[in-house]
């Protein structure tokens, strides 16, 4: 296959007004070079995130940031983002925070002051995990009841956008420019594993109003997480009582199955396998994962990352003409889309990087909703047979 990665991509880091960090990465001329440079300052008046803030008797009360909370029935750690409820909500083309900067206006209140760009990486405005300077870092118990604990909601959350057209999808991007998002998480997931306290990173992208999008220009988000959240969790314990039983690598054992198998398989290339899985829960869910054995995303080599950049586009292709209309025409697929890579501390061995896509659309004009058994007892139904969307697939390619 011919190389598909762009001649060279250059990284440019920079800060924003209120001390978040923004990074271009750009694979066009004439930025990629180094003869023109992105616009680096930003001249919105933002308060930097960090300082103390005033109270109604003049006093300065410090920055704590977002709390999670242990659900004592489950185990599962639950960050409490309740400045997450005024973020914004669907804004017109105009008015979008991840669109470059207009070219009349002296600036916008977007997060992007370049008026164009390639691929843009910054922090969160509103994130759901925040690593506070001088914040306490001991948990605490919940109202002084020892079940309920409770302790700083740490970690980082990025958002990675993938054009600077606001009317593209991933899907409409060139396999040049997936190259460059791939080099995009990798970079990221390499420098948030090295944060003080992160356990895992996820790079993902929610894709459509049915799956709760709030700004409709195609991006992404990367997760540092401060904790191993709950299915990561299960797929570990699963993994090590598979070692144990018969000192295999659970991940790659469902892989080398389903190649066996055949019929659940919808997409092989020289690097990476797409397949149907054989116990998948939603209306359609694929896997995508690679032939060797990879912890993340940094550890893939040029020619995988090229590899993928073909071979996931054309499978985004297929899924986008997964359903149609009366008419007959294409029906885009709403989906979210998440790389599982291997935890960074203990049970780092048992991972393997993996690809999950899953939609909650079973029928043009109808969504899957976790009603009764799925939302209260985590008991799922399917309503299809993995085969079944396998053989769609297939038939699409």
């Amino acid at each position: 296959m011919p190389p598909v990665r762009p001649a060279a991509i250059r990284r440019t880091a920079t800060t924003l007004a209120d001390g978040r960090e923004l990074i271009y990465f750009d694979d066009s001329e004439p930025y990629v070079s180094g003869q023109r440079t992105r616009r680096l300052d930003d001249p919105r008046p933002l308060p930097d995130r960090f300082a103390p803030i005033p109270q109604p008797d003049g006093s300065l009360a410090p920055v704590t940031g977002p709390q999670m909370r242990r659900d004592p029935l489950t185990g599962d750690w639950i960050p409490m983002a309740g400045h997450r409820m005024n973020r914004t909500f669907m804004p017109s083309a105009d008015a979008c925070p991840l669109c470059p900067a207009r070219e009349d206006a002296d600036y916008s209140d977007g997060e992007i002051p370049a008026t164009d760009y390639d691929v843009a990486v910054f922090e969160n405005r509103f994130p759901a995990l925040l690593a506070v300077p001088g914040a306490p870092t001991e948990p605490w118990a919940v109202d002084g009841e020892e079940l309920w604990q409770a302790r700083p909601a740490s970690g980082r959350c990025e958002v990675v956008c993938f054009s600077s057209d606001h009317d593209s999808s991933f899907a409409d991007l060139t396999p040049g420019r997936v190259r460059t998002i791939v080099e995009a998480w990798a970079d990221r997931t390499a420098a948030l594993s090295e944060l003080p306290g992160v356990q895992q990173v996820f790079c993902f992208e929610n894709r459509g109003p049915e799956i709760g999008v709030t700004l409709p220009h195609p991006h992404g988000q990367i997760y540092a997480f401060g904790y191993v959240t709950p299915r990561t969790r299960t797929m570990l314990e699963r993994a090590a009582e598979h070692r144990a039983a018969t000192g295999g690598h659970l991940l790659r054992d469902v892989l080398e199955a389903e190649l066996r198998a055949g019929e659940r398989i919808v997409a092989e290339s020289e690097h990476w396998v797409g397949y149907v899985p054989a116990a998948a829960r939603w209306p359609v869910e694929v896997h995508l994962a690679p032939r060797r054995d990879v912890l993340d995303l940094p550890g893939l080599t040029d020619a995988e990352r090229d590899d993928l950049a073909v071979t996931y586009l054309e499978l985004l292709r297929r899924l986008d003409r997964f359903f149609v209309d009366g008419a007959g025409a294409p029906v885009p697929l709403p989906y979210v889309a998440g790389w599982h890579q291997a935890v960074l501390g203990e049970g780092r061995e048992l991972g393997r990087l993996h690809l999950q896509l899953l939609s909650v659309r079973r029928a043009p004009g109808k969504l899957k909703y976790l009603a009764g058994v799925e939302s209260g007892m985590a008991s799922w139904i399917s309503d299809t047979t993995p085969e079944r969307v396998a053989a769609r697939l297939q038939e699409l390619a």
